[in-house]
């Protein structure tokens, strides 16, 4: 009989085991042979339970006749282990070809009987001890069925997630003293108007101070002085609507408004421009709501993924931007030195990641190319794909591991794509020239927190693309950038960072060109109040700036930014 067998005879004889377990004491209530006969089987059972308690087996192994190969050695093994439900013979055997009496069924039966019974009673005296945590854990659990019962029915969209960011900046820089304007005939380049080689901010900017961009532009500027050194307070907040539709694509809808005036925080012709300043567009100070990103993400295969939008920003699209320096301060910096190439291009435009698959904690290998259209998105009259319109090509090579990255990039520029931070006066301004830059650059960072800080460093070179207004149209220059930024993590409290920068914002050396290699400093310190709230003080300077007639500029953010 094989064992399977053998246990159905097992559960067959718990309707006989009632019967043999009667007390040897009983047996003078039965008469004649009968009772003498269950007097001897019950003597049987006696002398079996007792056999089997002295031989029972506490490992499969102990069988001699039990092998690995057979069949139902995995069960045996887990009835042994786990249960204790199964006895051998005193030679060591466990007989499992063997035919199995009623005798043999019933002991087996009741010695798994026991076992469940233990258990039974161990499992009843944890539940009696942790009633009342039980209690409220089921209460728990009931509670937080009916919210998210009633979150799912009140939710806007089962695809959508709102993600936002506020940012309050309190700024100043009391020794930026820009010229004063009294030229009450200068005119405005109004949103719109196609003057070479500058965007709305710029051309607003420009004619604002009375710069050759302004002819032929259409509406009256009064007269005023521009000294903007007074401390302000200023917002930027952005609400991002990101959807999924398959968990990996994504498509991203932003509305953002801000506050800031062009200078000296807000123009990307500054260096003082800072990360969280935003202009409205074409309107400076409006403080209008108007949708700044608005773009489609979705893989191809498990290495490639691809962009597409009617306004999205080059270095957003990037697999990665090799600097590991995150002030958020002054965006010259956050753009690890190499502002020429990581310009910030925003507009219409694709774009192509291929990131090599790799095991997890492994270096990998990143190649990157999009194509950005600045101008083409807010005027019709210009197309996507015309050089009026700001073409930028950018794409970069690199490489990315668990602390460290680098990159090399390269940038072409139409005629009105900007040269973002530049260090140059305001007699030369964006030109008809297209521009051609390459950087280089790349960080490590510790892999705990300590004395030891990131390092992040980078280099740049453009060639063309701005020219002095005298002789834009056969005259062009060369820039260069480059920084080093160093960061710290958990400085004095667990979560807050603290860095120091220094580089060059883009700046000159061609002969005739009013350019100096001026240097700018950074410092900051971040602390994050919680995992949503922190607030970043730093102080920044700069010792030679163009833009403010040659003189050392200084100047300083508190910044409290809030994310949920």
């Amino acid at each position: 009989m094989n064992l399977s067998k053998k246990l159905l005879l097992a559960l067959a004889g718990a309707s006989i085991s009632a019967p043999l377990a009667a007390p040897a004491q009983e047996v003078a209530s039965l008469n004649g042979s009968a009772a003498i006969n269950e007097y001897m089987q019950q003597q049987d059972v006696d002398r079996f339970r007792a056999w089997e308690s002295k031989n029972q087996v506490t490992s499969v192994n102990q069988f001699s006749d039990v092998l690995p190969t057979d069949w139902a050695y995995q069960a045996l093994s887990n009835l042994v282990e786990k249960y204790g439900c199964v006895a051998g013979y005193p030679n060591g055997k466990f007989k499992g070809g063997n035919a199995m009496t009623r005798y043999e069924a019933a002991a087996l039966l009741n010695a798994c009987l026991d076992r469940i019974s233990e258990v039974t009673d161990e499992l009843q005296k944890l539940l009696n001890e942790f009633d009342t945590e039980l209690t409220v854990l089921t209460s728990r659990v009931d509670g937080l069925e009916s919210k998210v019962g009633k979150l799912q029915a009140q939710q806007f969209s089962t695809t959508t997630k709102l993600r936002g960011e506020v940012s309050f900046v309190i700024a100043g820089a009391p020794n930026f003293n820009f010229p004063a304007v009294t030229n009450t005939s200068a005119v405005a380049a109004v949103r719109g108007t196609r003057l070479t080689g500058v965007g709305p901010a710029q051309r607003i900017e420009a004619c604002n101070f009375g710069t050759a961009n302004c002819v032929g532009a259409s509406a009256a500027v009064p007269a005023r002085t521009a000294k903007p050194n007074a401390t302000t307070f200023n917002y930027d907040a952005r609400l991002a609507f990101d959807t999924s539709f398959s968990g990996k694509d994504l498509l991203r809808t932003r509305l953002r408004s801000g506050n800031f005036s062009s200078l000296p925080f807000g123009s990307g012709s500054q260096v003082f421009k800072l990360d969280k300043a935003e202009q409205s567009q074409g309107t400076g100070t409006s403080s209008n709501v108007w949708i700044d990103r608005l773009f489609y993400t979705f893989p191809v295969g498990d290495e490639i993924k691809l962009t597409a939008g009617a306004l999205v920003r080059n270095t957003e699209i990037l697999t990665f931007i090799p600097s590991a320096y995150k002030s958020d301060i002054l965006d010259f910096f956050n753009l690890a030195g190499v502002s020429g190439t990581y310009n910030k291009a925003t507009g219409a435009g694709f774009g192509f990641n291929w990131k090599q698959k790799v095991a997890k904690g492994k270096p990998f290998l990143v190649f990157d190319a999009n194509y950005i259209a600045q101008s083409s998105f807010d005027n019709s009259t210009i197309g996507a794909f015309d050089s009026d319109s700001g073409i930028n090509f950018l794409t970069q090579i690199g490489v990315r591991g668990p602390n460290y990255g680098a990159a090399i990039a390269y940038r072409y520029g139409s005629a009105n794509s900007a040269l973002r931070d530049a260090n140059l006066a305001n007699s030369v301004v964006v030109s008809g020239k297209s521009l051609n830059g390459v950087s280089i650059a790349g960080f490590w960072e510790p892999l705990d927190s300590g004395w030891v800080p990131s390092i992040s460093a980078g280099y740049g070179y453009y060639d063309g693309g701005t020219g002095i207004a005298s002789a834009a149209s056969t005259r062009t220059i060369t820039t260069q950038s480059w920084m080093v930024g160093l960061q710290w993590k958990d400085v004095l409290l667990k979560g807050n960072n603290a860095g120091f920068a220094l580089g060059q914002a883009p700046f000159s050396t061609d002969l005739n060109v009013a350019s100096s290699q001026s240097m700018m400093y950074e410092f900051f310190y971040k602390y994050q109040v919680s995992d949503n709230i922190s607030v970043t003080p730093a102080f920044f300077w700069v010792n030679d700036y163009q833009r403010n007639a040659g003189s050392y500029t200084w100047g300083g953010v508190i910044q409290t930014t809030f994310r949920f």
